[in-house]
């Protein structure tokens, strides 16, 4: 009951600092792809935190924890979420308050649709890796081994993959040229992290080195 509560504040808060982020730069709540993104991110996010509680409590409490232990990481950490926070302020002043992006209508729907397979590959992640966590660390004591069905045997790391598209999608869909500029800098961000996370896993983590001679791409199959 104490880890459901928690999980429960923790994405109320979220939900509700991402809604002041979008619309108080916006100077107003008459913007419908703010509401359709709020919208698609809650009823999303309500299926899949009822299913981890269910089926995957023991991954949740490991992403609660959320302490890292690395120096780098503690700084990727930190530089994500400032700069993530600087995209969804610069989205709201591009797309409503100051109009300098005009993207179509088209465009958007393709940025909607582009989101929800971010959201669906973050979830297939979740549900074949138990030992995804938010940070980096080889979890031995959660007897951690290889996760190498599902998403994995495609590429390395699929979270990563669908959190890059998640940044274009929600860009695409929120009508932010600036945003969606942002998205090569996020890639970069999470390929820094990925070859980092990679040699820890090498060196602590029994048959990663094996894995990464079987699966040749990190996030896109047949591009890196």
């Amino acid at each position: 009951m104490i880890i459901r509560t928690k999980v429960v504040v923790v994405e109320i808060i979220e939900f509700l600092v991402i809604a002041m982020g979008l619309f108080i730069p916006a100077g107003t709540i008459s913007w419908t792809a703010g509401w359709i993104f709020l919208g698609l991110l809650f009823v999303t996010s309500l299926p899949l935190t009822w299913w981890l509680l269910k089926y995957k409590r023991d991954l949740v409490e490991e992403r609660m924890r959320f302490r890292p232990e690395l120096s780098w990481d503690k700084a990727f950490i930190a530089a994500t979420l400032c700069f993530t926070v600087f995209w969804l302020i610069l989205m709201p002043l591009d797309a409503v308050r100051f109009h300098w992006s005009r993207m179509p209508v088209a465009l958007k729907a393709v940025g909607a649709l582009v989101l929800l397979i971010s959201l669906y590959i973050s979830f297939l992640t979740m549900r074949e890796n138990p030992y995804a966590s938010g940070v980096v660390r080889v979890q031995k004591d959660r007897g951690q081994t290889v996760i190498s069905t599902g998403p994995y045997r495609y590429v390395r790391h699929p979270m990563y993959a669908g959190a890059c598209l998640f940044f274009l999608g929600t860009a695409l869909l929120l009508g932010s040229w600036y945003g969606a500029l942002c998205t090569p800098v996020f890639v970069g961000h999470f390929a820094f992290r990925a070859v980092r996370e990679e040699r820890v896993l090498r060196e602590g983590l029994e048959g990663y080195g094996a894995y990464m001679d079987r699966v040749k791409h990190r996030f896109f199959p047949c591009v890196w």
